[in-house]
Formats: structure tokens, C-alpha cells, sequence
């Protein structure tokens, strides 16, 4: 269950680290000019804010951006940050979740990287803003209390739940940026297809005829511009999905193998391993998000 937070004041005094790692600790204020809060040390978890109404200004690491009402940015832990009300703004209203982030998140929020580990997720669709506010009032549950804490298992998973929600919304319905400069759109369009069907039976010659090439030159084109071959971006984006039917399902490990395309079990678990330093089994039972 969700339950107040009277014992963790310092989640929002200056200077006082930020709530221990391994709880779901939610609250939302509505803060004056003057509000700051600094963390040199930066976190053991993950911070997301959803921004309401006003305009918060956030750091982390070398990174800075200002948040407008339905932008949400993610504070990757491990680098110094602060956050506060913007010096021109006349107030902050805003959610924040301090949490171990599921490792599917990552490629969703991928895209929005402003670097050191800093996600703005914007704009969000005036449409889809009140479902994300929806799923956050699920998340806190009592009206009454500025901050929240889902202790056990089943509130900690009904909280993630919740902010999985907020964050495939946001990031689903954000304009995402443009493709890099001088991105082939023939390369563009190949990544398209392994991120829509990852479990598909791609291969090089059936990606390459999407996009009236060879498959000699699609594997070249692809590699330079790209960085790796397509099918290892085939592998990779596998992998993504497999772990986020880890999260999202209860299918035993063989049938999510299958599903994400990959024919052996055993090949599975060796890649699965190396990719997120364990197997399948020990990262549904919970694991620290990964980044590639």
C-alpha cells in the first residue's frame, strides 16, 4: 500500500541525499520562486518530473534544460543535479518519482537524451495530458499528502505500473527529434521496421528490399552511417523486446524468446546475459536498469 512519508522530510531540503534506493517515493508540489533543490552527490535512483503548470529549471551533470506544463524529464542517478523553479517563472507545479527505473524504459527515452544522462520528454500532446496526470494520482492515491511511499512489493509494482504508462505515453506522443543529418532515408526507414516488428524474420535481403536496394549495399550504407550491422540492430532491438515482455507478462522465458525472434533458448540466455549482465530469469525478478 501506499502510505505517508512523515519520516523522510529531506526529500526536498537542500544539500539531504535523495530517498535510498529500492523504494517508489512520489509527491507533487506547487513551489514559489526561491525553491532549489541541490544534490552535489547526486541519487541512487532514478528522478522523473512531470511538469503541470509553471516552469521548473533542472541540471544534471554538465546538462541543463527548463520544463514547461506536460514535459517530463528523467535524471538518470550517479551525477549531480539540482531543480527548482526557473528564475523568470512564477511558481513549479510538478510531480516527481524517485524510483529504480525498469530497463525497458531506456529505449523510449533514447531518443530524448540531452546528454550526462539528462531525458526531456516534450512536448506531450494536449490530448494525452490527462491521462498521464491520471496515472499519476494512481500512483500517489491519497488526496490529502504531498508525498507518498510504496513500501511493499505489490504498491512498488503498482506505482512502476503507473509511470511505465506515463512514460510510453509521453515518450509514444512526443514529436520525436529529427533523424540525425545526413541519415539516409533508406537507413531510416530500415530501423523503422526492426523497431516496429522486432520478432519478424528479417533478414538482410528482406530488409533490403524494402528500401529497393541490394543487400550488399543496404548492409554497407547501413553499418557506415549507422554504426553497426543490421543485424545486430536486429539482435539489439530483440533484446529490448524481450525484456519488455519480461516485465510486462508472465510468458516463460522459452515462448519469450520466440516471440522476440530468436530460434534457440540457449542463444537466447548467452545474449541476454551479456547484453544485461544477467539471465532472463534473474532480470524479471528485478534488476538495475541498464544502459547500453
Amino acid at each position: 500500500m501506499l502510505v505517508t512519508a512523515d519520516a523522510l522530510p529531506g526529500t526536498a531540503a537542500p544539500g539531504v541525499p535523495a530517498p535510498p534506493a529500492g523504494l517508489v517515493v512520489l509527491g507533487r508540489y506547487d513551489e514559489s520562486p526561491g525553491y532549489f533543490i541541490n544534490r552535489p552527490q547526486g541519487s541512487d535512483s532514478w528522478l522523473f518530473t512531470w511538469t503541470v503548470a509553471g516552469t521548473g529549471q533542472l541540471r544534471h551533470g554538465s546538462a541543463t534544460t527548463r520544463a514547461g506544463a506536460g514535459d517530463l524529464v528523467a535524471l538518470a542517478p550517479g551525477s549531480p543535479h539540482g531543480y527548482g523553479v526557473a528564475p523568470d517563472a512564477p511558481h513549479w507545479r510538478f510531480w516527481w518519482v524517485h524510483c529504480q527505473a525498469r530497463p525497458s524504459w531506456l529505449p523510449w527515452l533514447r531518443p530524448y537524451d540531452r546528454g550526462a544522462g539528462l531525458y526531456v520528454v516534450t512536448p506531450t500532446p494536449t490530448g494525452l495530458r490527462d491521462r498521464v496526470e491520471a496515472a499519476f494520482h494512481r500512483m500517489h492515491a491519497s488526496p490529502d499528502d504531498r508525498i507518498a511511499v510504496a513500501h511493499d512489493t505489490v504498491a512498488r509494482e503498482l506505482a512502476l505500473c503507473a509511470l511505465e504508462e506515463v512514460v510510453l505515453l509521453t515518450a509514444g506522443g512526443a514529436r520525436r527529434r529529427p533523424p540525425a543529418p545526413g541519415l539516409d532515408p533508406r537507413v531510416a526507414r530500415v530501423q523503422e521496421l526492426l523497431a516496429a516488428d522486432p520478432g519478424a524474420p528479417h533478414t538482410v535481403d528482406s530488409l533490403a528490399a524494402h528500401v529497393s536496394l541490394s543487400p550488399s549495399r543496404l548492409a554497407h550504407l547501413f553499418t557506415r552511417q549507422v554504426g553497426q550491422s543490421p543485424m545486430r540492430a536486429l539482435r539489439e532491438a530483440r533484446l529490448r523486446h524481450a525484456a519488455r515482455l519480461l516485465e510486462a507478462t508472465d510468458l516463460p522465458v522459452e515462448r519469450v524468446a520466440t516471440a522476440s525472434g530468436f530460434v534457440s533458448p540457449f542463444h537466447f540466455h548467452r545474449v541476454f546475459r551479456e547484453r544485461f549482465g544477467m539471465p532472463p530469469g534473474a532480470y524479471r525478478s528485478g534488476g538495475p536498469m541498464v544502459e547500453a
